[in-house]
């Protein structure tokens, strides 16, 4: 009878919690099922939406191999507004401009550089302001070009950034700071760069002297 009555207690225990808390923990656990379930969902839109924006990017990178400009810009547009939160969406607008520059469609180079530097990660970024300080640098925008390359960049862009900022101000005839600007770049590039000697005969032909370079293997000097 002792062991009746103990569990009647303990049961009326519960109902007094649940009478009290069952609402509660209904609503809870309602809650907790559904961000799981919403979880879950995202997750394969998600998968769902890189998979369409893969065959989508294939199919622009062919066009970009068969010179149709048309398509290819066309395939960035579809990308950049269905699949935007996709990696391939920055990447397609970088293919996109450089398919629309090499028709001299400057204007859609520059909105597609532009849309890479607003939604790609801090390297396609980096890549796309790049591309646009020398498209602005074509258009004669050098205030617009210099103002763009004085932004952060990740560090391993900075001899690249100082090599294009000294071809601006080539342009501006500034030639003492566009010196300046193409020894900074050296002073990043170790001997194997492959872009090394063209910086120093932009260098010599504004009347500078190249630095020496670094010997084989040993770490780029720090720019001033």
């Amino acid at each position: 009878m002792a062991y009746d009555h103990e569990e009647q207690e303990q049961l009326d225990s519960l109902k007094a919690f649940w009478n009290q808390y069952g609402n509660l923990l209904t609503w809870v656990l309602i809650i907790v099922l559904g961000a799981y379930a919403g979880y879950n969902y995202w997750r394969y839109t998600e998968r769902k939406q890189a998979e369409e924006a893969s065959v989508l990017f294939d199919q622009l990178q062919k066009s970009a191999q068969a010179k149709d400009a048309a398509k290819v810009i066309k395939a960035a547009a579809d990308i950049e507004a269905k699949y935007a939160s996709t990696a391939y969406a920055p990447m397609a607008a970088l293919v996109a401009a450089k398919s629309a520059f090499d028709s001299s469609d400057l204007k859609t180079a520059k909105a597609q550089l532009q849309w890479a530097a607003e939604h790609g990660n801090e390297d396609i970024q980096a890549i796309a302001r790049l591309r646009l300080s020398a498209v602005l640098l074509d258009e004669k925008a050098y205030d617009e070009g210099l103002k763009l390359l004085a932004g952060s960049f990740l560090p391993q862009f900075a001899s690249a950034v100082a090599d294009r900022r000294g071809d601006i101000l080539v342009a501006q005839n500034k030639l003492e700071d566009a010196r300046k600007a193409y020894i900074a770049a050296l002073a990043g590039m170790n001997k194997a760069d492959p872009g090394r000697k063209l910086v120093e005969v932009k260098l010599e032909s504004i009347g500078g002297t190249a630095p020496p370079r670094p010997a084989d293997g040993a770490a780029p000097a720090a720019a001033a």
